[in-house]
């Protein structure tokens, strides 16, 4: 997969390359790196800073909610490995359908520790050395260990290849033992590559609890939070277009567009943050600059239904029935089973026949 042309999102801290740098190296190969997910992200990028700050299911959730999307799901390895900065350690012919069968995890499960890098590969061709660890998670996994704590130790123990020479237990806690002949000892070892892990899990905390006020719909806090963020992360496109959707939400709107504009300043490419900003300032009376944004959005992501119903809409509000008519169409051509097909389909019937009344006139 080529880097240019894509959009990266990642979602929580990554722990094994400092994210500043990462987001560098995907800059110079000609794509983009955002912290959280946009409608334009192609790839998500899942950080094992997310196993501290949420439970299984939220994880599992937010993977299928992402993969539904069609979205391209990477680990921090694969990540690395796309870009250039990691290679695998081994090359193998091991399919992942081969190391599900003859390991016996469940598909689910093995998804998500690859997910997470508890393998060497992060996706086939696996290695024998891949096969002998799903073998050891499949039995940790039967007396009771979940698949988060497994990749939590695993990541303390250093080099994961080492496992495979481990008799590994699992106590009834969150943590993975290794018997030794002095008896249990913890998976100890840090991090690999641990560089400003205090400063990134900061933000990283920083920014879901923005996310968090957002949902609550605490708006005024959320855009508080989200500016303290802004104050350390100048250059968060999407943090500032969280905090503009905050203060419209708010009500309060001047700071909402200056919000909006920050962002389109730090990625003109964000057709979102376009749509939004065309919707506020449309509300506001300033159809020409409502239309341009519209366009805008559309010129960026063709396929944007929201957008260009938003934009035939405007056209027939103002009297411009042949462009609203175009946009209406290509509507259609986009969306055909929703109340908003229907509209657009009404809208389309109401020109046509004046159009032909005019002509009989």
């Amino acid at each position: 997969m080529a880097v240019a042309g894509q959009i990266f999102g990642t979602v929580g801290a990554l722990s094994s390359f400092p994210r500043r740098l990462l987001a560098r190296e995907v800059e110079r190969q000609g794509g983009h790196l955002r912290r959280g997910v946009t409608r334009q992200t192609a790839c998500v990028v899942f950080g094992r800073g997310l196993l501290a700050r949420e439970t299984e299911a939220d994880i599992q959730a937010r993977v299928e909610r992402e993969a539904g999307e069609g979205r391209r799901l990477l680990s921090e390895n694969g990540l690395l490995r796309l870009l250039g900065l990691a290679t695998a350690p081994e090359t193998s012919a091991l399919t992942r359908q081969s190391l599900i069968d003859q390991s016996s995890l469940p598909p689910r499960l093995f998804h998500l520790l690859s997910l997470f890098d508890a393998f060497e590969h992060d996706r086939e061709p696996y290695s024998f050395r891949d096969l002998i660890l799903a073998r050891k998670y499949a039995g940790l996994v039967a007396s009771g260990a979940g698949w988060s704590a497994i990749v939590r130790s695993v990541h303390r123990s250093g080099q994961i290849a080492s496992l495979t020479a481990l008799s590994l237990h699992h106590k009834g806690s969150d943590a993975i033992y290794a018997r030794r002949a002095e008896g249990l000892s913890e998976l100890d070892g840090q991090l690999l590559l641990d560089l400003d892990a205090p400063d990134e899990l900061a933000l990283e905390e920083l920014f879901a609890e923005a996310e968090a006020a957002e949902e609550a719909g605490d708006y005024d806090e959320a855009a508080a939070i989200y500016r303290r963020y802004l104050a350390i992360d100048r250059a968060d496109s999407v943090a500032a277009f969280n905090r503009a959707n905050c203060l419209r939400a708010a009500g309060r709107e001047t700071e909402a567009v200056h919000d909006y504009v920050r962002a389109l300043k730090l990625d003109p490419t964000f057709a979102e943050a376009w749509f939004n900003l065309a919707g506020l300032v449309g509300t506001r009376g300033h159809v020409n600059a409502a239309r341009r944004h519209l366009a805008k959005a559309i010129a960026l992501d063709h396929d944007y239904a929201d957008a260009v119903f938003n934009l035939a809409k405007l056209e027939f509000d103002v009297g411009d029935l042949g462009e609203a008519r175009r946009w209406w169409i290509r509507y259609l051509e986009l969306d055909r089973d929703s109340e908003w097909a229907r509209t657009a389909e009404r809208g389309v019937q109401f020109v046509n026949l004046h159009l032909r009344s005019k002509t009989a006139g």
